[in-house]
Parts: C-alpha cells; sequence; structure tokens
C-alpha cells in the first residue's frame, strides 16, 4: 500500500470515475470491482480500515446455517457460493474448518438437524452460477479446488479428537460438516491491496464531510484530513457510500426521503476469546445458548472464540462499541453449561464488540435478525449506497453497487472479481529461517501474509530486536508493527494491535496495563523506525490505553506485570 501522504495528494489532484466511501469489507470490494474492470478509484475511510463491523465479526465464511430455520434458503445459497470461491481465491485467508453439533447421554444426533444439514449440503453442491461474474473460476489443479465433504455422523472418540474440552460430557456422537474462517481485518487489507494494485488510491483517517455537486449529481466529496485537519476535495462522477451501519448518516434526509430506505436497526454482537488451555478445541462447536439460540465455540489464531450475542443497539455512539457485562455473562453461562467448566471473566483474553448493519422493516413482529440481505440504493443526486449483508457476500454487494454504476453509464464492463486472486499462498516451510523465530511464527505469517511474510521475515532478519515476540505465548513479530507503518498505512499502536495484528483480541490483559512491555517493545521499534520522539512514543502508549479501555477489551481488568517483564 502507497504511502498514505502519496494518497492523499493524488486524491487532491486526479479526477476519478468512482469515489468509494468507507474502508470495510464492502468498500474494500467495491473499490477492488470497479477498479478492476477499468475505472479510476478512489477509497477513504474515516478511521482505519476495517475499524467498525469488518474486524469484528465470528471471523466465519460460511452460509449460515440458522438461516435455514427461516427458510431464508436465496441468501444461504449465495453464501454458500461464495464462500467456495473465496477459500479458493484466498486459501491463506479462508480455511476450512470442521463444525460438530454434539449429542449426549446415549442419544444420537437429533434428526431434524440432520435434514437443515442435508439442505446445507445440497446448496453447497459444484453446480455454480454461470451469469456474469457469478462463477468461481478453477485458479489453480481441478484437484486444489475446496469443495465441502458432505455432513456426516462420528462417533465419541472423533468428537473428542476434534473437542478435547468436551471430554468431562462424554459426549455420544455429533453431526460433523464443514464451513470456512477467516481473519477478517487481513481480508479487508488483502482485498484493499489488490484493488491498489488495479489502480485504486486508498487512504485512511479521511472524513467525508459532505457532497459536491454538479448539475444537480454527486460529483464527488468535501473531505478532512482527521489527522491534521486539512481540508480538500476529491473530484468523481460517481459516488458510493459503503459505510455500512453509518450508511444513513450521509445525506439521511436523500435516503429515508427519496429511497424510502428502512431504518438501519444496529445489533450488538459481542464475543470473547479463551486461551486454548482453558477451553481446548480443534474443531469449532455450535453451543445452544437458550431461547433457541446458539453460540459458536471456534479456535481462532491459537485461543478459543466464543461468541455471538445478537441484541438491539440504541446508544448513538457506534464508533467505540464495548461488549455488555450481561453479553460476557450470557456467553460464559453458555459455555460453562455445554462443556461443564467454570470460565468467569478473569479467565478471558479478550473480549470485543461489533455493530451490524441490519435493516429495518419497521416490523416489530420480527426478531432483531431482522434481514442479513444487502440492500443498493440509488438518490436523485446519483450517490450509490450498499448495505446490510455480511462478511461472506462482500463480492456480491460490491458486484452490485458496480453493475448499477455500470448500467447507467452505457458500458460493457463485467465483473471481474471472481477470477481474482486475493494475495498468493505461500508455504510456511518455504519461508526463509530465521534466529528465533520458530515455526509457529512462520506458519501464522504465511497465513496473514501470503507470499509477503517473506518480506517481513526480511525486515525482521535487519535487525535482532524485530524479530522478538510482542508477547511471550503467541507468535506475533515485532517486525509486523514497524511493516504495518510503513506498508500498511497503520498510524499508530491502536492499528498494529487491533487489525494488522490481532493481540489486543487475543491477550488484552497482557497489553493494556500501564508499563506493559508489549505495547512498550512495539512502540520502540517503530519510534526507531519512523523517528518518533519520546513525546509521540508516551501518546502512542496513552492512546492505545483509552482505546482498549473504550473498546472494553479486558473485562476483568489488566494482568499485574511480573518485575521480569518490565
Amino acid at each position: 500500500m502507497i504511502a498514505r501522504a502519496d494518497a492523499l495528494a493524488a486524491l487532491a489532484a486526479d479526477e476519478f470515475d468512482v469515489l468509494v466511501i468507507g474502508g470495510g469489507v464492502t468498500g474494500a470490494g467495491v473499490a477492488l470491482d470497479a477498479a478492476s474492470r477499468g475505472y479510476s478509484v478512489a477509497l477513504v475511510e474515516r478511521h482505519d480500515y476495517a475499524e467498525g463491523t469488518s474486524s469484528r465479526s465470528s471471523k466465519l465464511v460460511h452460509g449460515g446455517l440458522r438461516y435455514l430455520q427461516n427458510f431464508d434458503l436465496g441468501l444461504v445459497r449465495e453464501a454458500l457460493l461464495e464462500r467456495q470461491l473465496m477459500v479458493n481465491l484466498a486459501p491463506h485467508l479462508v480455511r476450512p474448518l470442521p463444525l460438530l453439533i454434539p449429542a449426549f447421554d446415549g442419544q444420537r444426533p437429533d434428526r431434524v438437524l440432520g435434514v437443515g444439514l442435508n439442505m446445507y449440503d445440497v446448496m453447497a453442491s459444484d453446480r455454480r452460477l454461470r451469469r456474469g461474474g457469478d462463477e468461481p473460476r478453477r485458479r489453480r489443479r481441478d484437484d486444489d479446488y475446496w469443495s465441502p465433504d458432505r455432513h456426516r455422523t462420528v462417533d465419541a472418540d472423533e468428537t473428542l479428537r476434534l473437542l478435547p474440552a468436551l471430554a468431562a460430557r462424554e459426549p455420544t456422537a455429533a453431526y460433523l460438516f464443514y464451513d470456512c474462517q477467516t481473519d477478517d481485518s487481513r481480508l479487508v487489507l488483502t482485498i484493499l491491496g489488490e484493488a491498489e494494485r488495479y489502480g485504486a488510491v486508498l487512504a485512511n483517517a479521511v472524513a467525508v464531510t459532505g457532497l459536491v455537486e454538479r448539475g444537480g449529481r454527486a460529483g464527488g466529496a468535501l473531505c478532512r484530513d482527521a489527522l491534521d485537519g486539512g481540508e480538500f476535495e476529491i473530484r468523481a462522477a460517481n459516488v458510493v457510500n459503503a459505510t455500512g451501519v453509518w450508511a444513513d448518516r450521509i445525506r439521511p434526509e436523500e435516503l429515508h426521503r427519496e429511497a424510502e430506505v428502512p431504518t438501519i436497526r444496529p445489533s450488538r454482537g459481542t464475543h470473547v476469546t479463551v486461551a486454548r488451555e482453558q477451553l481446548d478445541v480443534v474443531g469449532g462447536a455450535i453451543v445452544p445458548a437458550g431461547g433457541g439460540r446458539s453460540i459458536f465455540v471456534l479456535p481462532w489464531l491459537g485461543r478459543t472464540l466464543i461468541g455471538t450475542t445478537d441484541n438491539d443497539y440504541e446508544t448513538a455512539e457506534l464508533d467505540h462499541v464495548p461488549p455488555s457485562g450481561e453479553d460476557v455473562e450470557y456467553l460464559l453461562d453458555a459455555v460453562n453449561g455445554f462443556f461443564a467448566t467454570a470460565l468467569t471473566a478473569a479467565d478471558l483474553t479478550g473480549a470485543y464488540a461489533g455493530v451490524r448493519p441490519l435493516i429495518s422493516t419497521g416490523d416489530p413482529r420480527k426478531s432483531v435478525d431482522i434481514s442479513r440481505k444487502a440492500e443498493l440504493y440509488e438518490t436523485s443526486s446519483g450517490m450509490v449506497t450498499i448495505t446490510g449483508g455480511k462478511l461472506t457476500t462482500w463480492r456480491r454487494m460490491a458486484k452490485s453497487a458496480v453493475d448499477r454504476i455500470v448500467e447507467r453509464e452505457g458500458r460493457e464492463a463485467p465483473c471481474r472479481t471472481a477470477e481474482i486472486p486475493l494475495g498468493l499462498e505461500v508455504d510456511p516451510d518455504e519461508l526463509p529461517a530465521l534466529a528465533g523465530v520458530g515455526d509457529d511464527a512462520r506458519a501464522m505469517l504465511a497465513g496473514r501474509y501470503g507470499h509477503v511474510a517473506a518480506d517481513v521475515l526480511a525486515l525482521a532478519a535487519g535487525d535482532p530486536a524485530l524479530a522478538e515476540r510482542i508477547v511471550p505465548d503467541l507468535p506475533d513479530l515485532v517486525a509486523e508493527g514497524v511493516w504495518a507503518v510503513r506498508h500498511e498505512q497503520a498510524r499508530g499502536l491502536a492499528d498494529v494491535l487491533l487489525r494488522r495484528t490481532r493481540l489486543g483480541l487475543l491477550a488484552a490483559p497482557d497489553l493494556v496495563g500501564e508499563g506493559a512491555p508489549g505495547p512498550a517493545r512495539l512502540a520502540a521499534a517503530i519510534a526507531a523506525d519512523q523517528g518518533w520522539d519520546a513525546g509521540r512514543v508516551r501518546r502512542e502508549l496513552q492512546d492505545w490505553r483509552a482505546v482498549a479501555a473504550a473498546e472494553g477489551l479486558a473485562p476483568a481488568g489488566p494482568r499485574p506485570v511480573a518485575a521480569g517483564e518490565r
């Protein structure tokens, strides 16, 4: 990714075919789709890439088994096709994950669930749509093209192999099926990187303060640099609003009056993480949580991820959405009841919450899960707004937005994103060896960066301090912070710890206290590379702790720093 200062200069000087507002997964997808069709593209993000909903998901690329209960077959089918496509376009980032629905007390798995899984299998079948841009293409040999196995029943031994934490419950059997898992913020950054490769100009920390109209049509946007307060204009023939849950804050009167847009009804989803030793799972589990609902328990980046809740969120503040104590208690109660454990908030290695842009129909009889479908609106100014949807269907959402622009301009420019690899995978064993960097770190780097992992390791090879771990029990390297600031427009510690690495979600108690060694080690390395003075380092550490507190990353507070760690 080019330096932010260079991107800002280009945004102010050039004129673009398409301006995308919003740097989450949908905005990133629109930028890639439009740029790959030959449009000149600008993208601006008010805070950091993926800072909103797109870094706060359940980390699943999936069809959504529970939507079958509502007979939302179209949404499930669409998501399953996208799941299959993503795992082949980005195999290092989107990986198959076995999921289990266990049975106990001598019972066999519920037959009704089996019927639902049969439907899931059928809709995930290898027959793929052939309309423009919808057909997954094989990027490598046919035998490398992943397609999920049909669900099956597994015995107690296989259930315990995949879910060791269930040993005390002595499961009888389980249904086993497959979905996929990702690192959501890294997926966004990878899509943005591909968009830039096709010519898109990207800048974060740029707030849109208003639209510019020419001849009664949107012709760009007025922007403010959130770092230095400077104002400038971006000129663009088309404007796409891809700001998710914030979509109705850009020209709200235009959206609601002219397009009859239903209200965006935010729903808060809370997740927590615990050490793998506390809740050992190799595959994922679907856990009943009362009231006919269920949650996921998943292995993720060396921890166990638990989530999600799904509650109306009526607070106006959307920039920092902490988990509520009630939500954390709800998740722990469900897990403790299912696994016969006694986890408390003191056992959490992290917690986070995000707000989903669900679309309300105004019908009070419907649940909070009102709609996960994407909604596209075009208003009199010509602004195209795309919102709703979910992580898995980002490419379809982007395609629909760019299709609207192509249609109204009468162009011949088919979607190409079903054929564009997202990064390039690398075998961890082919990465260069480096003293002090173990196999776990090499595997983590390969999964996070693909072939670019070699460049991160090369950076670490030049300075032993950069080859150190940020926290002792996870493989993330100090070099990643320097890489993120140099090459991924990270502006400070919060960007690095929450979205370039995911340590803020995985090791929060070790990172949020004053004097915590990990952030200090990271800040010192970035300071040496970027020329930060002592005052800047002090402010970065203070700002990180303030963000961590506002986000509620460590519900039980920081872990005391041992004398040897200082």
